[in-house]
């Protein structure tokens, strides 16, 4: 491998190439579940530079692990223990080339970091809703990677939906040239629809040119109290009616969810009581400000006296409306302050979740009593993170090693039943690979793997991920 690192580090320069010394950044995913060995951290600058690393780890035949924020939960982005693997990092690749006001586009390099994307927009007048907790770190080309969703799905749709066009570097290191910023172009297969989503094994996403919005005149927020989950479905059921496309956000929050935000982040503010679910509910008109306060106050007034509603809170400001959506996405940080637990992002038809949610807890506390369910996540598009804790005189770390295997069981079997999907928005990576492989049907499993030989043929990118 001498030859091979001293090729890149004369393509590469010093910046570029990280050898030896502390990687553990790169080495190690977020959950802290997986630790590898990196031969080293490339760090291009350019698609140029991109594809000559490719180039170069094909001459070699040199796994490449291609990086973006690092914030997976699935172990897709991070090295195995050989040392062989090259981890290929755009962290470096962050600029915004282009925003087109009258196309309402944006074109941004991978290493971008979501949050940044956002506010480029933002300060160009517009809006590019994908957000989630992670936005502060991870990036844009890790979003279109596992297609990412987060909490505007019901709206705007995933990373997928909201992308335009691609440049991609192929296993081979050639550049395709796909940033174009049309919303119809019907001139063969979609290769954009088959790069996102696969998670760096058929491709290393470069750039991006992604849709913007115009900035929503009134945004509302509120926090209601339900007694189950079938009254927070009516409450969707009655948003949707009332609110139609207004509605941006629907999320749920079970009782112990919060219970342990409350635990493990006290300074957070908790505005309503505790319920047995609580929803985080979001209006944004782009319209009319007036429109969406009478909608919003009418929704909330009608559930109440329906009884699906039994207190609520409306944010007054946008401190407050931040606070809120705040104490939402501080559920997976207590969760990783807590320790490790078996997270399952799932996806149902919205009709199917309050009857899986009732078999699943009663199904989990009769195996295993004391087990703790944090469940929580988008209703409004079908997506739970439902997972599950340890019980609190059991390590966690022993937890998982004891249970994680048939309670993976018993959650996928009750999805699998229900038509549903066990990944949502997280990916496949290392985590779900055999459960795919699995619980996918056979047709679809082979023309995945085919595509994957055509496009990689020598099993370079990301080996041992997803197929």
């Amino acid at each position: 491998m001498t030859e091979f690192l001293a090729a890149l580090r004369e393509r590469l320069g010093e910046a570029g190439l990280l050898v030896g010394g502390d990687l553990s950044a790169y080495e190690n995913d977020w959950r802290k579940r997986y630790a590898g060995k990196a031969l080293a951290v490339a760090r291009p600058a350019s698609t140029d530079e991109v594809a000559a690393v490719l180039k170069l780890c094909h001459e070699h035949r040199v796994p490449v692990v291609p990086q973006g924020g690092n914030t997976g939960l699935v172990g897709g982005s991070t090295p195995d223990d050989s040392g062989r693997q090259l981890v290929l990092s755009l962290s470096r690749m962050k600029r915004v080339r282009a925003i087109d006001l009258a196309n309402l586009s944006l074109t941004a390099e991978a290493g971008c970091v979501l949050a940044d994307v956002q506010a480029a927009a933002a300060n160009a007048g517009l809006l590019f809703p994908l957000s989630l907790a992670a936005e502060g770190s991870c990036t844009l080309g890790g979003n279109l990677a596992t297609n990412a969703g987060g909490t505007q799905v019901l709206r705007y749709g995933n990373a997928r939906e909201l992308c335009l066009g691609l440049e991609v570097v192929t296993a081979a290191g050639e550049i395709w040239h796909g940033l174009s910023g049309l919303r119809k172009d019907n001139t063969g297969y979609d290769l954009r629809d088959l790069f996102i989503g696969s998670e760096g094994t058929l491709g290393v996403i470069t750039a991006a040119t992604m849709k913007l919005y115009p900035q929503p005149r009134e945004r509302l927020t509120a926090l209601a109290a339900c007694a189950s989950l079938d009254d927070a479905v009516a409450l969707l059921g009655l948003t949707r009616e009332r609110a139609g496309d207004a509605l941006t956000g629907f999320e749920v929050m079970n009782r112990a969810a919060l219970a342990l935000v409350a635990r493990e982040l006290p300074q957070l503010a908790q505005p309503l009581g505790a319920a047995a679910w609580t929803v985080l509910l979001e209006l944004s008109d782009a319209e009319s400000a007036e429109h969406a306060r009478t909608v919003f106050e009418g929704l909330l007034e009608t559930a109440i006296e329906r009884g699906s509603v039994q207190d609520a809170a409306v944010a007054q400001n946008l401190q407050q409306a931040k606070a809120f959506w705040h104490l939402r996405e501080s559920i997976p940080l207590a969760q990783a302050q807590a320790g490790l637990n078996i997270k399952h992002d799932i996806s149902l038809p919205v009709s199917a979740i309050p009857g899986f949610v009732a078999e699943m807890d009663a199904a989990l506390a009769a195996y295993l009593p004391g087990i703790e369910v944090i469940d929580f996540g988008h209703l409004g598009d079908g997506n739970l993170h439902y997972n599950v804790q340890a019980p609190g005189a059991v390590a966690p770390a022993a937890f998982l090693a004891a249970h994680e295997e048939a309670i993976n069981a018993k959650v996928y079997d009750a999805v699998q039943k229900r038509g549903g999907s066990i990944s949502a928005e997280h990916g496949i990576g290392r985590l779900k690979r055999e459960e795919l492989a699995a619980r996918k049907d056979p047709t679809a499993l082979a023309l995945m793997r085919a595509i994957k030989r055509a496009l990689d043929p020598l099993d370079l990118l990301n080996p041992g991920r997803l197929v």
